[in-house]
């Protein structure tokens, strides 16, 4: 059974800094990737940063060069560093890690999320 936690959020002045971290268990990294997704009040969660399967990562263009993505396969850790942050940068930041079913398909596993408050 495949569990995630985040950890990490807090609150923090704009233009500081945070490390998010997502300890993964049951869990082998595969070609469905694993990623960092936030979710504002009131809206659907968007995706952050992905760790493709082939090792490439991709960034929201909000986040690019502010935010970075890294991962201790040994560890099964995921974190998510994030600069710079703004106002604009508060939600709930989950952590997924896919795993392939019946058909190729990727599901998420999901974290319940760690808050992140970015005040002037």
């Amino acid at each position: 059974q495949v569990q995630v936690a985040e950890s990490g959020g807090g609150s923090v002045q704009a233009g500081g800094s945070l490390k998010l971290s997502c300890q993964v268990s049951g869990y082998r990294f595969n070609s469905c990737g694993m990623g960092w997704y936030r979710q504002f009040p009131g809206q659907q969660r968007e995706l952050v940063t992905l760790l493709q399967g082939s090792g490439a990562i991709v960034y929201q263009p909000s986040v690019k060069g502010r935010f970075t993505l890294s991962h201790d396969k040994g560890k099964n850790v995921l974190y998510l560093q994030m600069n710079n942050l703004t106002n604009e940068d508060t939600a709930v930041y989950f952590c997924a890690a896919n795993t392939k079913v019946r058909g190729n398909a990727c599901v998420p596993h999901w974290g319940e999320g760690t808050q992140v408050t970015v005040s002037s």
